[in-house]
């Protein structure tokens, strides 16, 4: 355990010297009766207050010595519902943007806006594109929800998605750089296309100090992305229960009552879901000392979120 202390000590740095809004937002249970969301809601206290513990735990508040810009610059805002939502790409991330469109009235329905529409249509607004009293009076009065996964699982979904599957940005853009730096021997074809990366080289370009292309959103840890300890959000839903906090999300904000959580996976329909089976299979690629540093790229994560270790 201390030498996990001092892994845990570097990334918690990140958090020091930066003041934001403590309170947490009432949220309307008004409509709780009998005991059908009795179970997500004691769920959810329970994982917001362990997050507040572990926050304390680490003094993590402090006055406001960096910018505040880029610690929203994840967060997407719907202002008719009073909502706030950081996006964690590989933790149903596509259908919760899906479901921002329809409740600030941009689509009438979540089924049948496109992938592309989803990622690149510029129709949601996020925080980062306010005004420092916008972002400052948003934060102190909106709705703040996240939804996390299992890191281990999310690094795996992602890596399925983006390196298994024909992409004309991650090939070209990581999957050369990777292959060009960790495969010995590399053919011409790899070293021009940059399919192929295997799980075991992505996990060298991972845990590399000096990588020979920057983090991406899709593996970057949920603690440089959203600022958990900073931002103190309202609602922290979980891929594993995914539909039943995301529908009792819906009631708490007063979404129309025929609006549900989509149930399909946004693409590559066909492949299994990235399970803790699965999981275990990619793992088996992997040195020993290689899943314990992989673990330990992702310590945070898993104190935070009270997930149990692979």
């Amino acid at each position: 355990l201390p030498a996990q202390q001092k892994i845990s000590e570097s990334p918690l740095s990140w958090f020091r010297g930066v003041y934001l809004p403590s309170a947490l937002h009432p949220l309307n249970k008004t409509f709780l009766k009998g005991g059908e969301w009795q179970d997500t809601d004691s769920a959810q206290e329970k994982r917001r207050a362990f997050l507040q513990d572990f926050c304390k735990k680490y003094n993590s508040r402090k006055k406001l010595q960096t910018h505040l810009v880029p610690l929203v610059s994840r967060i997407y805002v719907e202002d008719r519902h009073k909502v706030l939502y950081c996006e964690v790409p590989k933790a149903g991330c596509s259908n919760w943007k899906r479901v921002l469109m329809v409740l600030g009235g941009l689509a009438a329905s979540a089924n049948n806006i496109s992938h592309d529409d989803v990622h690149y249509g510029k129709h949601l607004r996020k925080l980062d594109s306010y005004d420092l009293k916008g972002i400052y009076t948003r934060l102190n009065t909106y709705t703040k929800f996240i939804f996390v996964r299992d890191p281990m699982e999310r690094l795996v979904s992602a890596f399925r998605d983006k390196f298994e599957h024909p992409n004309s940005y991650y090939h070209p853009v990581f999957g050369k750089a990777i292959i060009k730096k960790y495969r010995h021997n590399a053919d011409e074809e790899a070293l021009k296309t940059g399919s192929g990366v295997k799980f075991k080289e992505f996990i060298r370009y991972l845990l590399d100090s000096h990588r020979p292309v920057g983090m991406d959103i899709h593996w970057e840890q949920v603690s440089k992305l959203c600022y958990p300890c900073l931002i103190n959000y309202d609602f922290i839903g979980k891929f594993e229960t995914l539909e039943e906090d995301a529908n009792y999300f819906l009631q708490l904000v007063g979404a129309p009552a025929n609006l549900k959580f989509p149930k399909f996976k946004d693409r590559h329909s066909s492949d299994e879901r990235t399970s803790a089976e699965v999981v275990r299979q990619y793992l088996k690629e992997l040195s020993k000392e290689e899943r314990q540093l992989t673990y330990d790229f992702y310590y945070l994560d898993y104190l935070m979120f009270n997930y149990t270790s692979p």
